[in-house]
């Protein structure tokens, strides 16, 4: 029986971003990335198609906002744990973000290694082993 593991989907516009962040995360077996996106459009077709138990999402998408998506992801699945992973730190954008739903908001400069701090307490709490 295969063991089970968090799916996580990440969405951020600059490919570094998505390789630091696979790279990290393939180095844990409880972890699978089930898909990657770039822009909105693409982030909800994939959704659709195969939805994550986790989203790690940028605010600046090139062809919308990432709020935006945010917004319709939670609206169509309140259970997707969504992280926001920005370089938009500020106040006004972390308000408007939890207030569209996101679980957490981390700044990308100072804050990018708490997100494999919060997929540890999530995979804990689906009882997927660690």
């Amino acid at each position: 029986m295969e063991k089970r593991k968090l799916s996580i989907a990440i969405v951020d516009d600059s490919e570094i971003i998505r390789e630091r962040l696979v790279n990290k995360i393939r180095k844990n077996d409880s972890y699978n990335v089930i898909w990657q996106a770039e822009n909105a459009e693409s982030t909800y077709i994939s959704c659709s198609e195969a939805e994550p138990a986790v989203l790690i999402l940028d605010i600046q998408l090139p062809d919308g906002s990432g709020i935006d998506v945010l917004e319709k992801i939670k609206t169509d699945n309140s259970s997707i744990k969504v992280i926001m992973l920005t370089n938009y730190p500020s106040l006004p954008f972390r308000k408007k973000c939890i207030e569209a739903g996101a679980d957490y908001f981390f700044d990308k400069s100072t804050e990018f290694e708490k997100v494999f701090d919060v997929l540890k307490e999530l995979a804990i709490n689906e009882n997927i082993e660690n």
